[in-house]
């Protein structure tokens, strides 16, 4: 199966160092950077040692996309977790394997949203 064409949103890491500008999602106990302050648009992700996240979300880097329906873009895929929402309504997101790599997808509220959770 072939991914859809989605337009690129981000690159997540796991990290364990302290990075500044970091926020604290209570719901997945991670501490995140907006990737919209990184050049290459990453985000560092820092996990806490009782988060839920599962593996390989937590263990690996993912690419993320936008999608314009998040419900759609999912199917035939292997979910690893989600579908959920971030930041107050900001936008649902959803990781999948996808031939041994992890990949977020994100349905955001605003379709043309620049800024960050």
């Amino acid at each position: 199966m072939r991914l859809e064409r989605h337009t690129f949103d981000h690159v997540g890491i796991p990290t364990s160092v302290v990075r500044e500008g970091e926020i604290f999602v209570e719901a997945t106990r991670v501490w995140l950077t907006s990737p919209r302050d990184h050049p290459a648009n990453i985000e560092w992700l820092r996990y806490e040692p009782d988060t839920p996240v599962p593996a390989p979300v937590r263990d690996e880097p993912h690419v993320a996309y936008r999608v314009a329906d998040l419900q759609e873009a999912l199917v035939g895929h292997e979910l690893l977790m989600g579908p959920f929402e971030i930041g107050d309504g900001f936008a649902q997101i959803a990781f999948i394997l996808f031939e041994g790599a992890v990949v977020e997808f994100m349905q955001y509220r605003n379709p043309d949203e620049e800024g960050w959770i």
